[in-house]
């Protein structure tokens, strides 16, 4: 006769408690379980900002009379407010599971428009900046269309268009800089970078600002979670009736608009049109959103924990730059950190869907009448995690 065997008991000694369906788990294994993970879901959701602070008290030992003060601080967030800002607009895509390479070019030709328009036309600033606005919306619809209708994968599309854009740049400049005559650019203008709210610099405020924005629209209104079910499962986007293809070009449309304006604020910096000024800002922009996705949220791109990235690199660079780091330790540090975060994000994301799936095995409910699923279910499988299609089942051997 065939003695059929419960998988899961193959290895254990003879009277161990195994856990099969309908029986409920050993006594105290849930209370084990939570225990064991508690520490590694605190690292895994406030390990970086940690980290920032730690980072940061280490260079003001090591420098106390230049890192830990207000001009130093303030500095640094002159300095990183754009780099975040890309970092966030970045965020965007990455939470469909699509990756935006043209925001590097993308902010150099916005940059270089507004200062063309500034210098040779006299259009007023407004609308400068709207025509900026619109032309980043025309940008994301090309990338999205490309992605979504000429099913051209995310890095191909937004590479290709991105050279286009860097064509039209040097097409602007011949090649050279645009130099404001001796007016300079208008005031009002310049204002939009350089001056200070509260006694912090206003790039600052656009900074949390958009944060709050973003926070807001990915964790409490239906576009995001939209977002977040595309990306974690397009399968479950479409049965459940979201139409992927207007969500996916949304996130390409609000990433370069936001790298447009970021363009405006480049300009405003710089007040000079150097047609190569956008190329340095695309490895870090990516640094901070990947890395960004392993906190706060681990395993999915979020608003609070893109901030907390850029922080900690930024602080990492103004360190090393006091200390008397070679020109070189800058994209070392970046590259290195790049690589690190892809590792961790994907580390983060898999464990994610451990855990979930683990949850789901722990909470199954008993045999019953099959309940038809709803859009409600795929929401939120997407919020969280992605749904495990190719998850074993157990199966009876002899």
């Amino acid at each position: 006769m065939t003695r059929l065997r419960n998988p899961a008991s193959r290895g254990m000694p003879s009277g161990s408690p195994v856990a099969g369906p309908g029986k409920p788990p050993p006594p105290g294994a849930g209370r084990r379980t939570r225990r064991r993970s508690t520490g590694g879901s605190f690292i895994g959701t406030y390990g970086l900002l940690v980290l920032t602070v730690a980072v940061f008290a280490l260079f003001a030992v090591l420098l106390p009379d230049t890192f830990p003060t207000g001009n130093n601080f303030r500095a640094i967030l002159t300095n990183q407010s754009i780099p975040a800002i890309l970092a966030l607009a970045v965020a965007i895509p990455i939470v469909t599971g699509r990756f935006d390479l043209s925001i590097g070019f993308g902010i150099g030709l916005a940059h270089v428009v507004a200062m063309w328009l500034l210098v040779h036309t006299g259009v007023p600033w407004p609308l400068v900046i709207a025509i900026l606005l619109v032309g980043g919306l025309l940008v994301g619809l090309t990338n999205g269309f490309l992605v979504e209708l000429a099913r051209i994968d995310s890095l191909i599309a937004t590479l290709g268009t991105g050279s286009i854009l860097y064509a039209f740049t040097g097409w602007i400049t011949g090649g050279g800089r645009i130099v404001p005559g001796p007016g300079g650019l208008p005031p009002a203008f310049t204002d939009l970078s350089n001056s200070s709210l509260l006694g912090l610099p206003v790039t600052a405020w656009y900074v949390l600002a958009l944060v709050l924005v973003l926070w807001l629209v990915l964790e409490h209104l239906p576009l995001g979670r939209h977002l977040y079910v595309v990306g974690a499962n397009p399968r479950a986007a479409d049965l459940v009736g979201i139409r992927r293809r207007r969500v996916v070009i949304s996130a390409f449309v609000g990433s370069s608009v936001v790298t447009a304006f970021a363009g405006a604020l480049l300009a405003a910096q710089q007040q000079i049109g150097d047609p190569s000024a956008g190329n340095s800002y695309l490895l870090p922009a990516f640094v901070g959103a990947l890395l960004g996705s392993t906190t706060i949220r681990p395993g999915r791109a979020n608003a609070f924990g893109t901030l907390i990235a850029v922080a900690v690199l930024a602080i990492g660079l103004s360190g090393l730059q006091q200390l008397g780091a070679a020109f070189w330790i800058t994209p070392l540090f970046n590259g290195l950190t790049l690589l690190t975060a892809v590792g961790f994000a994907g580390l983060a994301a898999r464990r994610r869907q451990r855990a979930a799936a683990v949850v789901g095995v722990g909470r199954q409910p008993p045999a019953g009448p099959p309940r038809p699923s709803t859009s409600d279910d795929a929401l939120s499988a997407g919020r969280h995690t992605a749904v495990d299609e190719t998850r074993p089942t157990p199966s009876k051997e002899n």
